[in-house]
């Protein structure tokens, strides 16, 4: 059972890093949310509801994760130029 789960997770994983697989995925996830049909019927009072905690879990995670990445690139941090004449030297000192 434990290598059955190792697959998917490194399945899913390498799925992830290609763009259009992410957005299938993506889709794919909010498609299965939103639709009646079912792996685990939801009128089984808890066991209904583990498969969509769990999507809905993945579906965050995946959906931060891509914002995170646009947010990322579309902020510009400044560098630090090495060339720099205004080099400012710190000396601490450690006291114990």
């Amino acid at each position: 059972m434990n290598y059955i789960i190792r697959l998917f997770y490194n399945w899913y994983r390498n799925a992830m890093k290609r763009p259009l697989s992410r957005r299938l995925i993506i889709l794919g996830t909010i498609i299965y949310l939103l639709s009646p049909i079912d792996i685990s019927p939801d009128l089984i009072p808890i066991l209904g509801w583990i498969d969509d905690g769990l999507l809905i879990t993945l579906l965050v995670s995946e959906l931060s994760i891509l914002f995170w990445g646009y947010s990322q690139k579309s902020h510009t941090y400044p560098t630090v130029d090495n060339n720099s004449s205004q080099v400012t030297t710190i000396d601490v000192e450690v006291i114990q």
